[in-house]
């Protein structure tokens, strides 16, 4: 049982090429198997063809700057052939006219979602790009709140995630904050200080929207202890983190910039503690201390115990990744062995349901579908309600049954079990293939079942569809 649980719940389910001598090592010490995992590379995403934040950024700012220079074409072309204006040549084509690369951010997009489903299907496990995932979310961003985020959802993940979900988790902080993708999400890109220069000249004031999300979402928790008045002054000290657009003499366009003249002067306290006016290093110090503070410990303890075990994690789980968290600095490796270390983890009962993202990754791994193109994926993601890198709100996806469990949503699962049993490519039948991807966690009920099947389509859509392959 262990060793399902090694793959169903820390993971992304077995591939259907799982080698004997994998199957061997996982079946012998699932723990060990599982922990195994755990190397920083194996969190990487190879970025060969896809662009970094800033180079898609500048891809969006040119052509936005294209299509208003083809909105200008196409005014001057009206005006030119109105009744009052002669003109040889009213049918002419409009210079510009088939402006390339308006698309952009949709081609990034697409490109990027492909190097993530590939990788998914071809890890051993799954369990770093799980915890990819997990992190992800946490730090949501939503691809639908304008183009410059849907252009850099992936190098977002790819920048500011991947590198660190091994890592500490203070140096993950500093990075989602200050990536151009979470600066334009929660507009800080648009927060002034009052009193800088900018505000000033500008009359322009403080968005808080980011300030507040990363005490409240990102770090100590909607309980975790502050005022309005921490949010406000997070928010001060945080002005003039931004990312240039095109044409910027004095910074290199779409790359994270502090900009001094839009920062707030001043010192300002945050939970009690006074920060000393010191620019860009004062929003850093208050990012480290939140890191590292008892009510963010508890939060994070309580989201990665509910994530990867139980709706309503035992508490005592929570309590030793509470106090792993704090005696590590919030060591994100150490906090993951910590989980996979602890016997509540491996014995809490499999009632968990799976989130459309992890089932369909895990039913194409179990089939040998290899996702060749995004288009399909994204499409059933988005009719299950989990659209790629598109939240519904900065708090991400729910993490419960509740939130994955109507009877539409299982309906709909049912019809993407049966379409991708239809294009199963393994030669098992799907008796034997149960006994490969379920194992000794098969009941009876699902083992007769997938036996009774009147054809092999069925027998694999009542295998995606078994409450020990929807259950982790």
């Amino acid at each position: 049982m262990d060793a399902n649980i090694a793959l169903q719940r820390f993971g992304l389910g077995p591939r259907f090429d799982l080698t004997t001598s994998d199957a061997t090592q996982i079946a012998n010490d699932p723990r060990a198997a599982v922990k195994a995992q755990l190397g920083a590379e194996t969190a990487l995403l190879p970025a060969a063809g896809l662009p970094s934040s800033a180079e898609a950024l500048v891809a969006v700012f040119e052509q936005q700057q294209a299509k208003k220079a083809l909105r200008e074409q196409r005014s001057q072309a009206t005006t030119a052939s109105s009744p009052n204006t002669i003109s040889n040549t009213p049918n002419a084509p409009i210079a510009g006219e088939n402006v390339q690369g308006m698309h952009v951010q949709r081609d990034i997009f697409l490109d990027e979602a492909q190097a993530r489903f590939a990788k998914a299907f071809a890890d051993k496990a799954g369990l770093v790009e799980r915890l990819v995932w997990f992190w992800s979310n946490h730090f949501a961003v939503s691809a639908t709140k304008a183009l410059p985020v849907r252009a850099t959802a992936g190098a977002f993940e790819r920048e500011a995630i991947r590198p660190h979900v091994l890592g500490r988790f203070a140096d993950m902080l500093k990075a989602v904050e200050q990536h151009p993708a979470m600066l334009a999400f929660l507009d800080n890109r648009d927060s002034i200080g009052p009193n800088s220069k900018a505000g000033q000249r500008r009359q322009k004031g403080l968005n808080e929207n980011l300030a507040r999300e990363i005490m409240e979402l990102h770090t100590l928790g909607v309980s975790g202890g502050y005022t309005q008045t921490d949010v406000t002054n997070l928010a001060r000290v945080i002005t003039g983190w931004t990312f240039p657009g095109l044409n910027n003499p004095n910074a290199e366009p779409g790359k994270f910039v502090f900009n001094p003249n839009a920062h707030e002067p001043g010192s300002f306290r945050v939970l009690g503690k006074a920060y000393i006016e010191n620019g860009q290093a004062q929003g850093e110090a208050v990012l480290h201390d939140l890191a590292l503070h008892p009510s963010t410990a508890k939060d994070l303890a309580l989201k990665f115990a509910r994530h990867f075990v139980s709706d309503v994690p035992p508490s005592s789980l929570v309590d030793k990744l509470t106090r792993n968290f704090l005696a590590t600095g919030g060591d994100l490796k150490s906090f993951t062995e910590t989980l996979l270390s602890s016997d509540e983890a491996w014995d809490t009962s499999r009632k968990k349901l799976r989130s459309p993202q992890v089932f369909l990754v895990a039913a194409s791994r179990a089939l040998n579908l290899p996702i060749e193109k995004p288009q399909p994926l994204l499409g059933a993601l988005s009719a299950l309600g989990q659209p790629l890198w598109q939240p519904p709100g900065p708090n991400g996806f729910g993490d419960k049954e509740g939130d994955w469990a109507s009877p539409e949503g299982l309906k709909l699962r049912l019809s993407y079990a049966g379409l991708m049993a239809a294009q199963s490519k393994i030669s098992a039948n799907p008796r034997d293939a149960a006994v490969l991807l379920l194992g000794s966690s098969a009941s009876q009920d699902t083992t007769q079942a997938i036996a009774r099947a009147e054809s092999r389509q069925q027998g694999f859509a009542l295998l995606l569809m078994s409450p020990e392959f929807q259950r982790c």
